[in-house]
């Protein structure tokens, strides 16, 4: 059956592109020219995944996906977005956004994302053919424990949104070695292949020193290596 994706986008031009390459791909889609419109088909219809463009009118792509989120809904948000700054970004992914793309975007790169966000939701239900490792890291002040999905410093409980748990367990599961950028979105964000703006990582990053670090400007736990990557100094 094929999946659905709701594009909620006031640009005619490009909701008449993105539909046209959704369906080439084999995508059933569903358009919405405002806000409102967008919320209540991602509320009502239940797509696979949401295209949500930031500036709408009626209510902004930050409004509706708040309210999405506070429905309870997990489905995926990939937020369009002509903006530049970082701190839009960075609050979208907060408000519950799972990615963003900005403009102008290859369709190559959409289409990844697309089916990278897709596979992840399809890959939670799966059975578990082995039994994964749940025991906890310790790494000096640091502790994740992985069975209850919770990550304390010097005994705190962190505040970490489930991209950030992610992320850390990855890095601190193999501390001192240092991923690349593209690594990262194949192995967190589950983008096989990946080819595209890696600038979701330096977010997702910058979120986690801010909530880990004593001194996010002077990090002492998840550390940059030039030409490298990011690695957690055990």
């Amino acid at each position: 059956m094929a999946k659905t994706i709701l594009i909620v986008e006031d640009e005619q031009n490009i909701v008449d592109i993105l539909s046209f390459n959704l369906r080439r791909e084999g995508y059933e889609t569903m358009e919405a020219y405002d806000g409102p419109t967008g919320l209540e088909l991602a509320l009502t219809k239940n797509p696979d995944l949401i295209l949500l463009d930031l500036m709408l009118p009626g209510m902004n792509g930050f409004q509706v996906c708040k309210q999405i989120r506070a429905s309870g809904s997990s489905i995926p948000i990939l937020m369009l977005t002509a903006r530049e700054e970082e701190s839009d970004k960075v609050l979208g992914l907060e408000l519950g956004g799972d990615d963003y793309i900005t403009k102008p975007f290859s369709m190559r790169e959409l289409m990844a994302r697309v089916k990278a966000n897709i596979r992840r939701v399809e890959m939670q239900p799966a059975p578990v053919k082995e039994k994964p490792d749940l025991s906890p890291i310790r790494l000096g002040r640091v502790t994740i424990d992985r069975e209850r999905c919770v990550v304390t410093k010097d005994d705190i409980v962190l505040e970490l949104t489930q991209r950030e748990y992610d992320l850390i367990c990855f890095l601190a599961s193999q501390p001192g070695r240092a991923f690349s950028r593209e690594t990262l979105m194949e192995k967190v964000w589950n983008y096989e292949g990946y080819v595209g703006d890696v600038r979701a990582v330096d977010v997702a990053v910058r979120r986690l020193r801010e909530k880990l670090e004593d001194n996010p400007a002077s990090p002492r736990f998840i550390l940059t290596r030039r030409g490298l990557g990011y690695l957690f100094a055990g």
